[in-house]
């Protein structure tokens, strides 16, 4: 692997083209996730990709005119020290973050062709490198400015409300979606195989099952259902698991009071009053997360959770007392 200063003209101006085909491609895919919620920057980012791409045809003009038409398969991974743009690397960054990355992204091409400058002896490309370091610490600025103006005013305002809009979708939304469902549909096989065993123990395993259970199942129904491209609700994976994790833990919060040991005195009556009383947690944290992030009146949501929760439970109680 060689360094920046051992390279030939021909390979800087090479790796120059490609420098620029990568960062032109990166800013083109800020633009397309950004394009559905903040027009504004997936615009300046559209920009910026145009203008990357225009560079790379100003170089690779200079290098036929100097080398010929063939691009030796140069690029940013062979040449040691030089900053490497990952693959991954700006997957589910917010629109900030974008920004951010891209000053360094715009200061290190600078930095390149302020070196390259100095290693060619043709004063053509020489200038053109000049220009290009110009022209890329501008990008710099245009980006640093856009943060700052996105920081303030109405800017700001619509950036937080399409940040949390996209939150909702991401994370809210399948995590209430399992919380729901571990909450709810578990209720019925834990009491009836409380009723149905008086024991404390085995109707702590059978809703350990059932909410482990109902996890995977709802966490692999939530990734599968819906790949976030058309919707924007972003990775199935992130959202299954969220999803998955939620309906886990609201099946074991009424699950652990069975935890209570069957040789103390009153143990199931003890273990079933403090499960109804988490149950009842569970049912109004549910109707308040609804009414956060779903703008539902409070009465409604608490009235429609609670009296399927109520339904689901006395089934179970019927099913185990049979």
């Amino acid at each position: 692997m060689k360094a920046l200063t051992d390279l030939t003209e021909r390979e800087v101006l090479a790796l120059a083209i490609a420098s620029e085909e990568e960062d032109s491609r990166i800013y083109r895919s800020f633009a397309e996730s950004l394009r559905a919620d903040l027009p504004g920057s997936a615009g300046l980012f559209e920009a910026m990709a145009d203008e990357e791409r225009g560079h790379r045809d100003d170089l690779y003009a200079a290098y036929r005119e100097r080398f010929g038409e063939h691009l030796p398969p140069l690029r940013r991974e062979d040449v040691r020290g030089f900053p490497r743009r990952r693959p991954f690397w700006w997957q589910g960054l917010d629109a900030g973050r974008m920004r951010r990355e891209t000053e360094a992204m715009e200061a290190q091409a600078a930095g390149f062709y302020e070196r390259a400058a100095t290693l060619t002896r043709d004063l053509g490309v020489r200038q053109l490198f000049t220009c290009l370091a110009e022209i890329e610490r501008g990008h710099g600025r245009r980006a640093e400015a856009l943060t700052a103006e996105q920081e303030t005013g109405d800017a700001a305002a619509e950036e937080a409300k399409a940040a949390h809009r996209l939150f909702v979708l991401r994370y809210v939304q399948p995590g209430l979606a399992g919380l729901i469902d571990g909450s709810v549909s578990t209720l019925a096989p834990l009491f009836a195989a409380a009723f149905a065993t008086h024991n404390n123990g085995q109707t702590f395993l059978v809703g350990l099952a059932a909410s482990i259970g109902a996890g995977i199942s709802m966490g692999f129904t939530e990734a599968l259902s819906d790949d976030g491209s058309i919707t924007g609700r972003g990775s199935p994976w992130l959202r299954g698991l969220v999803c998955g994790i939620m309906t886990t833990v609201g099946g074991l919060g009424h699950t652990l009071p069975y935890l209570v040991p069957d040789s103390w005195t009153n143990a199931f009556a003890i273990a079933t009053l403090l499960a109804a009383l988490v149950v009842a947690v569970e049912l109004l944290a549910i109707s308040a997360i609804r009414t956060r992030y779903m703008e539902t009146p409070f009465w409604r949501a608490a009235l429609q959770v609670v009296l399927g929760g109520v339904l689901v439970l006395l089934a179970g109680v019927a099913i185990g007392s049979a």
